[in-house]
């Protein structure tokens, strides 16, 4: 049960990509589309991974917050910046803020993850803990803005991210244009939002697939009830999928360009993340683990041998979440 918000409409067109382009790639880099023969062995499809865990800051979340300073005024950047976070895009923002020379505030969970409240502290920004969800976080992100001025830098809801974080795909069929499908995590729904739109914009045929936790379903149920679900409670420890509340922009632009949401357990994502640390070698956090996920457990509706891509979304794994994980 949750409550329920009106979604509005927002769609994004090549040109806005291609704009969001120019202020990214400067500053990123054009991470690789990785082969791995045992995933598409096991899955049934032809599988590449695109690995923003190689991405600076470990995760794809710089690329909006660069589209967004871009688009500041100097008096909203001589403001100072401030974001909530439940670690990537407070490391993003860090990193863009640092890039233009701008003072940046980051509130996170009092559970974040302790390597990511590190990494933001040494990109320069300053971190102040509050709650124990995104969610409450950000609420006194707002009550910051309000008291002292500063900028505000949504994770995952400004159509100037959005278009941002829809860089990925510019480079995805850049690197692998017969690509047939793209299978994205959710959170809060930026990444999959913002790639859905560009990747059509340039493909209109090409397939996306998102992915959520089962405990933290938002996404799903809002697109089901073509309305804005605001969940009650979550029931996952992975940060990356842990909202009670994905975007009114990104649910409207998931209902109309994504052809379906799946969702997983905890235990099955994070089978899906050991299976990559042991058969590709290659070390994810949780939330980009759910694509890869979705495929070994045939939730991805594609023909055999179709070309997929699951997009890898950041390796900043806290080693401290394995320890001692026991699933009935």
């Amino acid at each position: 049960m949750g409550r329920h918000v009106e979604i509005p409409g927002l769609t994004l067109g090549a040109e806005d990509f291609e704009a969001a382009r120019r202020n990214v790639a400067p500053h990123v880099y054009h991470t690789p589309l990785l082969t791995s023969r045992s995933l598409s062995e096991a899955s049934g499809f032809d599988v590449r991974l695109k690995a923003e865990i190689f991405q600076r800051g470990g995760s794809y979340k710089v690329r909006g917050p660069l589209n967004v300073i871009a688009h500041l005024s100097e008096e909203e950047r001589a403001r100072g910046i401030i974001c909530s976070s439940a670690g990537n895009h407070a490391q993003g923002v860090a990193i863009a803020a640092k890039l233009y020379g701008i003072e940046a505030t980051v509130l996170m969970a009092e559970n974040a993850t302790r390597s990511k409240i590190a990494a933001t502290e040494g990109y320069g920004a300053k971190v102040i803990l509050h709650g124990s969800i995104w969610d409450e976080a950000n609420e006194k992100a707002l009550e910051l803005v309000e008291s002292h001025g500063y900028t505000y830098v949504h994770p995952f809801d400004d159509p100037r991210l959005i278009a941002g974080q829809g860089t990925l795909g510019l480079e995805v069929l850049d690197d692998w244009p017969d690509a047939e499908v793209v299978v994205i995590p959710i959170g809060g729904g930026g990444l999959i939002s913002g790639n859905a739109m560009s990747l059509k914009s340039r493909k209109p045929d090409i397939r996306v697939f998102g992915v959520e936790s089962s405990g933290a379903p938002a996404m799903k149920r809002s697109v089901e009830s073509g309305e804005l679900v605001i969940l009650e409670r979550v029931d996952t420890i992975i940060d990356g999928l842990r909202v009670k509340r994905v975007g009114a922009n990104t649910a409207s632009v998931v209902s109309r360009f994504v052809e379906e949401v799946v969702t997983l357990p905890d235990e099955q994502i994070f089978e899906a993340l050991l299976w990559l640390m042991t058969r590709a070698k290659l070390v994810v956090e949780g939330a980009a683990a759910a694509p890869v996920g979705a495929l070994l457990h045939r939730l991805v509706d594609a023909q055999p041998g179709s070309k997929v891509v699951c997009v890898l979304s950041g390796g900043n794994l806290d080693v401290e979440q394995l320890r001692g994980l026991r699933w009935n």
